[in-house]
């Protein structure tokens, strides 16, 4: 393999973090047909039935199967959460529970609590009390800035989808990262950008560096979630079937945080294409193994659930989540 692969398997990383380096030296295009393909494993099946079967008591239930109203998510507020734990090969769920839905306040305390009180529950008053009295939602924050005008055209519903419930729009990150070089390498980044981040404190450095510290913050919170689950995210993944898990464990620490209208996974097959083919190739990998873990991984993003209110779901045709 090239030079970049060493350090997947433990070599000396250079200070910038490239995963478009590590593609363009590991990736080989493939240009056969799909006859090498197998399909899903009797777990796969299993395990997809049952998923089809709370999807199912959901839309009996009037949409939404349960909701947390009392534990603020965030990225490691939740114990594990599993479907079936014998059959799951790629685990991981927004909260305890599948299809329960997070209680996520901070983007405004209003739209948690209309979002539950549409499917009949109830956010825990003290919840409300502190969103309102003590923490600064995003709601509140855009409707601070909000010209006159633009009050008026909110309010007489001129114009739908503003900012202030709607904020939270498209977000992409680069789950890839956490794979390729561990949770602590890219602590160990972060802290050299804060570092380099000196000398007059101008408005901007101020914020970067609260922003940098934040970010370490919830680097660290997401080692805390992986480890629930009896994963180590600190180091890179030596496997498929970890590069598998511990991108997707990234991106479930995003949609513990942010309830955007389209958190998006970004592009992974070619990232985790790498790592497939060289288990592959060195006979630790089959293609029903590999299938398998694709299958669960692509089952938990279609799990994707967010309290939404009535006139949110109306907007957007249905009880959306765009992975793409």
């Amino acid at each position: 393999m090239a030079k970049a692969w060493e350090g997947f398997v433990g070599g000396a990383w250079e200070k910038t973090i490239d995963v478009r380096d590590f593609i363009q030296k590991n990736y080989t295009p493939y240009e056969g047909d799909e006859s090498f393909l197998a399909g899903p494993t009797d777990s796969t099946k299993k395990l997809w039935s049952e998923v089809m079967d709370l999807f199912q008591k959901e839309r009996e239930n009037g949409g939404v199967l349960d909701m947390d109203t009392k534990l603020v998510s965030t990225v490691d507020s939740h114990d594990a959460g599993y479907i079936d734990k014998d059959l799951e090969t790629i685990v991981g769920l927004q909260t305890d529970k599948p299809l329960k839905r997070s209680l996520q306040p901070f983007g405004g305390i209003r739209m948690a609590e209309e979002a539950c009180k549409a499917y009949g529950y109830e956010v825990d008053p003290e919840i409300s009390y502190i969103f309102t009295h003590y923490r600064k939602t995003h709601n509140e924050g855009v409707f601070d800035v909000y010209t006159p005008e633009m009050r008026a055209a909110r309010h007489n519903a001129i114009i739908t989808g503003l900012p202030d419930a709607y904020g939270r729009g498209r977000i992409i990150g680069d789950y890839r990262r956490v794979a390729l070089y561990g949770v602590d390498r890219l602590i160990e980044d972060k802290n050299y950008q804060k570092a380099i981040t000196s000398g007059t404190m101008t408005e901007e450095k101020i914020r970067l560096r609260e922003e940098l510290a934040e970010q370490i913050k919830a680097l660290k919170a997401l080692k805390n979630m992986a480890k629930k689950y009896g994963y180590d995210i600190s180091v890179p993944a030596t496997t498929a079937k970890e590069a598998i898990q511990w991108t997707y464990f990234a991106y479930l620490g995003s949609v513990k945080d942010q309830n955007g209208a389209a958190m998006s996974l970004g592009r992974t097959s070619t990232f985790l294409d790498i790592y497939i083919q060289r288990d592959l190739d060195n006979g630790t990998l089959t293609e029903e193994q590999a299938q398998e873990y694709i299958d669960h991984f692509i089952m938990k993003l279609r799990m994707v659930k967010f309290a939404r209110t009535p006139e949110y779901n109306a907007l957007f045709s249905g009880d959306p989540q765009w992975v793409t």
